[in-house]
This record gives C-alpha cells, sequence and structure tokens, in this order.
C-alpha cells in the first residue's frame, strides 16, 4: 500500500531541495551585490543557460520584498475574510509561491502577455492591481477589478496585458497559445517579440489541450512559455500519484526545458530573463517548471492537511521560505538592518489593513447591471448588444424586481 507518511517526506525534501538560502556572494559594492545562482537550474536540449550569477541593488531587492510582502499579507487576509464568511465561493490562495509571479515579473515586460490558473490573486497585484480592487472583486462588490462579477478565479486586466485567472483546469493553456501567435503575428520583422505565458499546476500538466498547444506552438515557433508551478500536489494528490512523469520541464519532448528554483526570486528572475530572450528571438517555445510550494490547502475547502503532515509544512516554512530568503538576503549583505525591514512589514501590513477597510466600502452591484458587457458590439464605446437567441432574466417576475 502506498505511504502516505513517505508521500509527505519526499514532499518535504523535494520542497527543501535546490539552493539553501544562503547565496554565495561574489562581489559587493556600495551599490549593488553580486549573487552565485550556481545550481537553480537544470536544462532539457538547451545549448545555453542562464547566467549563474545575478547583480542586484538594493533598492531592487526591496522592491521584491514590497511585493511579495504585500501578497502574503493579502492572501492572508483573504483566508481571515473567507472564514469571516465575507468571502464566499471558491477562493484558492498563493501563499508561499509569491517569488515564482514576482520573479517573472521583474523579467517581463509590460507589453508581454501573462495568463494563469484560477490561484490568482497575486499575479494580478504583480500586474498593475492593487490590493483594494483585488478584494473588492473577492467581496463581489463594484470596486473589484472585473467590476464584482468575476470573483477569486477571474481576474482580469486588459491594459497590463494580464489575461486573467481560468476556472477551468488547464483551459489557460491554448489562450495563452493564442496570446503567443497574437505576438509573433504583431512583432515587427526584425524586432524581438512579445512573448506569452500560461502558468498552470502540476496537475494540470497532463491535460490533452497542452500538449496539442505545445504542438502548435512549436509547428509555427511561437514566443510561447509553458509554466508549470510545481507546488508537489495536484488537488490532494501527491505527484508520484498523478503523473508517470514528474520532470515535467522536459515533458515538451524535444521542446527545450528548464527547471527553475521557484523559492527563489534572483533565479527566477534570471532564469526567466534567460526564458523570455529565448522565446522572444524566434526560437519557438519552451516548458519552465518552477519548482514551489503552497502553504495553503488547494482551496479555502481543503485543510491541506489530510494528504501531508503539518511537520512537511513548517520544514519547508523553516528552510525554503521565500521571504525569509530576501529578508536575510537583504541583512546578511549588510544592505538594511532588520529594524528597517520591521518597519516595512509594519507599513504594508497597515496598508493592507487600510486597502481592506476601502474594499469593503464599494457598493454592491447594481441588479441591472449584472448583465452588463457580457456581449458588446462596440467595446470602446461600450455599446452593448443581446443577441436574439440570449435568453435573459425576466426582470418583471424577478424576486429581486424593486
Amino acid at each position: 500500500m502506498f505511504s502516505l507518511a513517505r508521500s509527505s517526506l519526499n514532499a518535504a525534501k523535494r520542497a527543501a531541495s535546490g539552493n539553501s538560502l544562503k547565496l554565495a556572494t561574489r562581489t559587493m559594492s556600495s551599490d549593488s551585490v553580486t549573487f552565485d545562482l550556481t545550481g537553480s537550474f537544470q536544462l532539457h536540449n538547451l545549448d545555453t543557460a542562464p547566467n549563474n550569477e545575478i547583480t542586484m541593488t538594493k533598492e531592487e531587492l526591496l522592491e521584491h520584498f514590497r511585493l511579495m510582502y504585500t501578497m502574503r499579507r493579502m492572501e492572508i487576509t483573504c483566508d481571515n475574510e473567507y472564514k469571516a464568511r465575507s468571502i464566499r465561493g471558491f477562493c484558492h490562495l498563493y501563499d508561499g509561491q509569491e517569488a515564482v509571479a514576482t520573479g517573472i515579473n521583474a523579467a517581463f515586460e509590460p507589453e508581454d502577455s501573462w495568463i494563469t490558473s484560477y490561484r490568482c490573486h497575486c499575479i494580478s497585484l504583480a500586474r498593475g492591481g492593487n490590493v483594494a480592487n483585488i478584494l473588492a472583486e473577492l467581496f463581489g462588490n463594484a470596486g473589484g477589478q472585473t467590476k464584482g462579477k468575476g470573483g477569486s478565479m477571474h481576474f482580469y486586466s486588459k491594459e497590463n496585458n494580464f489575461f486573467g485567472g481560468q476556472g477551468i483546469v488547464g483551459a489557460q493553456v491554448p489562450v495563452g497559445t493564442g496570446l503567443a501567435f497574437a505576438n509573433k503575428y504583431n512583432a515587427k520583422p526584425g524586432e524581438k517579440m512579445n512573448v506569452a505565458i500560461a502558468c498552470y499546476g502540476d496537475g494540470a500538466a497532463n491535460q490533452g489541450q497542452i500538449w496539442e498547444s505545445a504542438n502548435m506552438a512549436s509547428l509555427w515557433k511561437l514566443p510561447m512559455i509553458f509554466c508549470i508551478e510545481n507546488n508537489h500536489y495536484g488537488m490532494g494528490t501527491s505527484i508520484e500519484r498523478h503523473s508517470s512523469h514528474s520532470d515535467y520541464y522536459k515533458m515538451g519532448n524535444h521542446i527545450p526545458g528548464i527547471r527553475i528554483d521557484g523559492m527563489n526570486v534572483l533565479a527566477v528572475k534570471e532564469g526567466m530573463r534567460f526564458v523570455k530572450d529565448f522565446c522572444g528571438s524566434g526560437n519557438g517555445p519552451m516548458y519552465v517548471e518552477m519548482m514551489t510550494y503552497r502553504y495553503h490547502g488547494h482551496s479555502m475547502s481543503d485543510p491541506g492537511t489530510t494528504y501531508r503532515n503539518r511537520e512537511e509544512i513548517a520544514m519547508t516554512r523553516s528552510t525554503r521560505d521565500p521571504l525569509e530568503f530576501v529578508k536575510k538576503t537583504l541583512i546578511d549583505n549588510g544592505l538594511v538592518e532588520a529594524e528597517e525591514i520591521k518597519a516595512i512589514e509594519k507599513e504594508i501590513r497597515k496598508h493592507v489593513q487600510s486597502e481592506t477597510k476601502k474594499a469593503k466600502e464599494f457598493p454592491d452591484v447594481e441588479l441591472s447591471q449584472l448583465f452588463d458587457y457580457v456581449y458588446a458590439a462596440e467595446i470602446d464605446g461600450y455599446k452593448q448588444e443581446v443577441p436574439d437567441y440570449i435568453r435573459m432574466p425576466d426582470y418583471a417576475k424577478s424576486f429581486w424586481k424593486s
């Protein structure tokens, strides 16, 4: 019989594997520090590789820490508000995986396209959202990023080239491939293409629609990044039990791949700089596997401790936490004092608390507006067109009629 205890131990070892939190410092000046990334990457079908070092300034590291800590506090707030029943329905939290979204965003340009799964709050924040409109969306009121009509799984921001969270497992990947096609189609001759990335979990990695998308992306040499956020569990099933091939960065067969230490924001940033350059230069798609971990269960309905033990989670928190890594990097290299970090954390906690209060003050969505913008004949002018064959609600018979 398969041992769940053994599975939990293996997952803990995987989560704790990779670079130590203590990155070696190569050189240091008053303005920047160069860090050794040796061991952060594993390659498949690649003749070139990311750099094994990265130079960062104090300001860059602090910027990454601020974003990641805001993500963490926002998700903790979501947890509390869900338990208080201010948030209803499905809710999938991202805490533990903050380095992935932060590192990708740091390597990307605003013009690059990004689409992801329903675990999308923090990516929305990285891609131009703010805590107030994210929480307002979760509360289902009119101040939300999609006007309170999408909820936890359906954030979207066209102006920031963030094409949302998808409620169906793996559904974002074909759409992401379409975004990559558009980026190649719209690219100017002789210039690098903007890339598209579709993030999905290890539990979605064997979906047929992903294989079909990869085939087309390879045939047409699209600037497409297939990004597996491997948090070691497909819902409540460990990778040993749900995938016969768990080296996900090799799953594209002839398509090149790279595995990145997804708990190290510096490795993610440098790795994705390399991936973006490779795909945007006309070399076709790439598979990227981010080795990461989620602290919460799959969703708020999952306690996350029936298929793994608390010791596994605690071990990852104590040895591989992505926020503690950045904090330690800043302090150990003399860039900031511990008290300065504490002041930043206090400031962000206060900010998230204020944004939560602001989010709750937005009005509810008017019943008459629930079906606005579902169909549109003219997007810019917000003219709406409802096809004759669509059966709309009979407000005269509605329980909510005024």
